[in-house]
């Protein structure tokens, strides 16, 4: 499909990510139609940013150049676009589906496959940069799906990405994210322990990450998160129960795919220490609470 600069779009779910990517695409110009599972966020959506909103997925998808999801899991995604209410059903042939959920790679393919039987393009199309990225229109995308899929898709995508890659067949969006999602818990993983380690030490940690924060050890999550950690201040973002979530996809495709992912598997019952300690929506550094100063 071909969208135009001044597409008809649907947003579907206005959550810490979702909101502030449909802000992106209104301020691009675009006609843009609003859905929550809470009706309240959408209305309050449209007041700040204008649009319309609508109370039923049919609604809002109707006549939409193409709808962007952005909910939950697998359930959530599965019921706001499969079945006689679902997007699918009621949108037109050659119109696109972009969906920026963190799911399964099966279920994408799911919906490729539904959407292909319906004439619409799809492509799952997860993000990483968390709320910070969203707000600043900085995500990076890594995406699923047909060549033409992408086509119409990366152009809408610009208002709220630094960096879109395709990466290959409808799930490779979804597998690409499981392989982001290993990476960052290896890294926090050390990170955390690195930390408690300066601490015991009795070192200076802003001294200590001066000095390492130059070299190899160097990452997103030092520069980021080192201080807020060693502060004990976990609000910035990405919860610990969506992490648990996410591993849980990567743990469950590695065993599909007979891969190997033991530091993953440990990492996964470190954080679920930290869900027994009260820490399910605290950020992903949290997992340092794990570890005695």
């Amino acid at each position: 499909m071909r969208v135009g600069a001044m597409a008809k779009l649907t947003f579907i779910g206005l959550g810490v990510m979702g909101a502030p990517m449909a802000r992106h695409l209104a301020a691009a110009g675009h006609a843009l139609t609003v859905h929550n599972r809470n009706p309240a966020k959408a209305q309050a959506w449209v007041a700040a940013y204008g649009g319309a909103s609508a109370t039923s997925v049919v609604d809002a998808v109707a006549g939409a150049d193409a709808v962007f999801t952005c909910v939950g899991n697998d359930d959530d995604l599965a019921g706001v676009v499969l079945g006689a209410g679902g997007a699918l059903a009621a949108m037109a042939r050659g119109a696109l589906l972009v969906d920026h959920t963190t799911v399964s790679a099966d279920l994408a393919r799911r919906l490729a496959s539904a959407g292909a039987a319906r004439g619409v393009d799809v492509v799952d199309a997860p993000v990483s940069g968390g709320q910070a990225g969203a707000e600043q229109g900085a995500l990076s995308i890594m995406c699923g799906g047909t060549d033409a899929a992408m086509a119409a898709a990366a152009p809408l995508m610009a208002a709220y990405a630094k960096r879109i890659v395709h990466v290959g067949a409808a799930g490779a969006g979804q597998q690409t994210k499981m392989v982001n999602q290993v990476a960052i818990a290896g890294v926090l993983a050390g990170l955390a322990e690195g930390l408690r380690f300066a601490q015991a030490s009795e070192l200076d940690v802003a001294k200590v990450y001066e000095a390492i924060s130059g070299g190899a050890a160097q990452s997103w999550q030092m520069d980021n998160r080192w201080t807020t950690m060693a502060d004990e201040s976990f609000d910035f973002g990405f919860a610990i129960d969506w992490m648990r979530k996410d591993l849980g996809l990567a743990l469950a495709e590695a065993r599909a795919r007979g891969a190997v992912l033991p530091m993953t598997a440990l990492v996964d019952q470190f954080y679920a220490e930290v869900q027994r300690l009260g820490g399910g929506r605290q950020d992903t550094s949290a997992l340092v609470r794990r570890l005695p100063k």
